[in-house]
Protein backbone atom coordinates (compact mmCIF):
# COMPACT_ATOMS: atom_id res chain seq x y z
CA UNK A 1 0.00 0.00 0.00
CA UNK A 2 1.39 3.34 -1.08
CA UNK A 3 0.88 6.36 1.21
CA UNK A 4 1.74 10.02 0.76
CA UNK A 5 3.39 11.46 3.88
CA UNK A 6 2.08 14.95 3.00
CA UNK A 7 -1.51 13.73 3.27
CA UNK A 8 -3.93 13.12 6.10
CA UNK A 9 -6.58 10.41 5.70
CA UNK A 10 -10.22 9.67 6.50
CA UNK A 11 -11.48 6.28 7.69
CA UNK A 12 -13.56 6.23 4.49
CA UNK A 13 -10.31 6.11 2.42
CA UNK A 14 -10.12 9.69 1.16
CA UNK A 15 -6.93 11.73 1.49
CA UNK A 16 -6.46 15.48 1.88
CA UNK A 17 -3.30 17.50 1.25
CA UNK A 18 -2.77 21.17 2.01
CA UNK A 19 -2.04 23.47 -0.92
CA UNK A 20 -1.99 27.06 0.32
CA UNK A 21 -5.40 27.86 1.84
CA UNK A 22 -7.04 24.96 -0.01
CA UNK A 23 -7.12 21.20 0.39
CA UNK A 24 -6.65 18.81 -2.51
CA UNK A 25 -8.74 15.64 -2.04
CA UNK A 26 -8.74 12.21 -3.64
CA UNK A 27 -9.06 8.54 -2.75
CA UNK A 28 -6.21 6.51 -1.30
CA UNK A 29 -4.05 4.01 -3.13
CA UNK A 30 -5.66 1.33 -0.93
CA UNK A 31 -9.15 2.43 -2.07
CA UNK A 32 -8.33 2.52 -5.78
CA UNK A 33 -6.66 -0.89 -5.51
CA UNK A 34 -9.73 -2.34 -3.75
CA UNK A 35 -12.07 -0.89 -6.40
CA UNK A 36 -10.09 -2.14 -9.39
CA UNK A 37 -10.15 -0.42 -12.79
CA UNK A 38 -12.00 2.88 -12.43
CA UNK A 39 -14.24 3.60 -15.41
CA UNK A 40 -16.24 6.69 -14.34
CA UNK A 41 -16.09 9.52 -11.79
CA UNK A 42 -19.12 11.66 -10.91
CA UNK A 43 -17.77 15.10 -9.95
CA UNK A 44 -19.54 17.85 -7.97
CA UNK A 45 -20.06 21.38 -9.26
CA UNK A 46 -17.56 24.12 -8.36
CA UNK A 47 -18.98 26.42 -5.70
CA UNK A 48 -20.97 23.75 -3.85
CA UNK A 49 -20.38 23.42 -0.10
CA UNK A 50 -20.37 20.11 1.77
CA UNK A 51 -20.47 19.24 5.44
CA UNK A 52 -17.83 16.91 6.86
CA UNK A 53 -18.55 13.33 5.85
CA UNK A 54 -21.03 14.24 3.10
CA UNK A 55 -20.87 12.31 -0.16
CA UNK A 56 -19.56 14.62 -2.89
CA UNK A 57 -19.26 12.21 -5.77
CA UNK A 58 -19.12 8.61 -6.96
CA UNK A 59 -16.29 6.49 -8.31
CA UNK A 60 -17.40 3.59 -10.52
CA UNK A 61 -15.14 0.67 -11.27
CA UNK A 62 -15.54 -2.61 -13.09
CA UNK A 63 -16.33 -4.14 -9.66
CA UNK A 64 -18.58 -1.58 -7.93
CA UNK A 65 -19.72 2.01 -7.48
CA UNK A 66 -18.56 3.78 -4.34
CA UNK A 67 -19.46 7.14 -2.82
CA UNK A 68 -16.63 9.57 -2.10
CA UNK A 69 -16.89 11.58 1.11
CA UNK A 70 -15.53 15.00 2.06
CA UNK A 71 -13.05 14.51 4.93
CA UNK A 72 -13.55 18.12 6.13
CA UNK A 73 -16.39 20.60 5.59
CA UNK A 74 -15.77 23.16 2.86
CA UNK A 75 -16.57 24.72 -0.49
CA UNK A 76 -15.41 23.15 -3.77
CA UNK A 77 -13.10 25.48 -5.72
CA UNK A 78 -12.05 23.11 -8.52
CA UNK A 79 -12.71 19.63 -9.89
CA UNK A 80 -10.30 17.48 -11.87
CA UNK A 81 -11.99 17.58 -15.28
CA UNK A 82 -9.27 15.27 -16.69
CA UNK A 83 -11.09 12.44 -14.89
CA UNK A 84 -14.07 12.75 -17.24
CA UNK A 85 -11.97 11.44 -20.14
CA UNK A 86 -9.38 9.51 -18.12
CA UNK A 87 -10.91 8.18 -14.87
CA UNK A 88 -8.06 5.64 -14.70
CA UNK A 89 -5.74 8.47 -13.59
CA UNK A 90 -6.98 7.58 -10.10
CA UNK A 91 -5.59 4.05 -10.57
CA UNK A 92 -2.32 5.26 -12.09
CA UNK A 93 -1.56 8.19 -9.78
CA UNK A 94 -4.02 8.48 -6.84
CA UNK A 95 -1.97 11.15 -5.03
CA UNK A 96 -0.99 13.14 -8.12
CA UNK A 97 -2.88 13.44 -11.42
CA UNK A 98 -5.73 11.38 -9.91
CA UNK A 99 -6.82 14.09 -7.45
CA UNK A 100 -10.59 14.64 -7.48
CA UNK A 101 -11.48 18.03 -5.96
CA UNK A 102 -9.99 21.10 -4.33
CA UNK A 103 -11.83 22.88 -1.55
CA UNK A 104 -11.50 25.72 0.92
CA UNK A 105 -12.11 24.22 4.36
CA UNK A 106 -14.60 25.90 6.70
CA UNK A 107 -12.13 25.24 9.52
CA UNK A 108 -8.49 24.94 8.38
CA UNK A 109 -7.63 23.19 11.68
CA UNK A 110 -9.96 20.31 10.75
CA UNK A 111 -7.13 18.97 8.55
CA UNK A 112 -5.14 18.19 11.70
CA UNK A 113 -7.94 15.98 13.05
CA UNK A 114 -7.64 13.56 10.11
CA UNK A 115 -5.62 10.35 10.40
CA UNK A 116 -1.86 10.40 9.98
CA UNK A 117 -0.43 8.06 7.32
CA UNK A 118 0.57 5.56 10.04
CA UNK A 119 -2.91 5.66 11.65
CA UNK A 120 -4.59 5.20 8.28
CA UNK A 121 -2.29 2.33 7.30
CA UNK A 122 -3.23 0.49 10.51
CA UNK A 123 -6.97 0.84 9.71
CA UNK A 124 -6.59 -0.06 6.04
CA UNK A 125 -4.52 -3.19 6.70
CA UNK A 126 -7.07 -4.44 9.26
CA UNK A 127 -9.87 -4.52 6.66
Amino acid sequence: MKLDERCRYAKTHEWARRDGSELVIGISDHAQHSLGDIVFVDLPKVGVSFGKGAAFGVVESVKAASDIYVPVAGKVTAVNTQLQDAPDLINKDPYGDGWIIRLVPEDPAAFDSLLSPAEYEKIATEE
